[in-house]
């Protein structure tokens, strides 16, 4: 799939509304979605399609287009000043420009020492770094309980799966998913161990994630309320 560009295009309502055309060579129609992470909207073209029939479509469901990028959360960009949730627990970004050192957690802060120009890049890797600790620690307590090994864990930035288990044994998870609460980002991992026993969502399967973790109902309805608010970190 191959981007063609980004452009900010006015639709029925007269508001702006970013738009990315992509052409897919797998697409069979025209589509639409939202990308959260980007606050816009993907325009998705067959090989041979007109971005005129992506504009009618977009057109045709311009309401609900507009609707759904304006109840995005506000993104929060990577930079001094901004409020990053860890654990669930909001913490205010410390820029340090003076001060040398890796980054840092202080009792609801993340302290960031080096130059402006710095800080998101670094900040970016300490929040993926914590992530990658945080669910190799669980994932080693939830395999150990199953008398299982994962062949590997990777971390993700996806835009629909929180986490996933390949045929193989690979463990994936979105390293967003450190910024959920805990017992959130305890179930997500639970589940994919789970799929080392069960690569399925059969009643053997739902039974190895009760033993690993009570969380299962209400993480669920967490990261389906809360969910697209990560995606606009960053």
């Amino acid at each position: 799939m191959d981007q063609i560009d980004a452009e900010p295009i006015s639709l029925a309502s007269g508001q702006p509304c970013p738009v990315r055309w992509r052409r897919s060579r797998r697409a069979r129609r025209v589509s639409i979605r939202i990308d959260l992470r980007a606050g816009a909207v993907v325009v998705t073209l067959p090989p041979r399609a007109r971005r005129r029939a992506g504009m009618a479509l977009l057109t045709t469901h311009a309401a609900w287009v507009m609707g759904r990028l304006a109840a995005l959360a506000p993104h929060t960009p990577l930079e001094a000043g901004a409020e990053i949730p860890l654990g669930g627990l909001l913490h205010t970004v410390s820029h340090l420009p003076e001060a040398a050192g890796e980054v840092a957690l202080a009792p609801g802060a993340i302290l960031v020492p080096g130059e402006a120009a710095t800080l998101a890049p670094r900040l970016a890797a300490f929040l993926k770094a914590e992530a990658g600790r945080r669910i190799r620690v669980l994932v080693a307590g939830h395999a150990a309980l199953l008398g299982v090994t994962p062949r590997a864990i990777r971390l993700k930035d996806t835009r629909s799966r929180w986490g996933s288990c390949a045929p193989d044994g690979t463990l994936a998870f979105s390293w967003r998913l450190v910024m959920a609460p805990d017992w959130v980002l305890d179930y997500v991992v639970a589940h994919e161990v789970a799929h080392l026993k069960e690569l399925n969502h059969g009643a053997r399967f739902w039974a190895h994630v009760a033993r690993l973790t009570p969380h299962r109902d209400a993480a669920v309805a967490w990261l389906r309320e809360n969910g697209p608010s990560l995606l606009r970190v960053g």
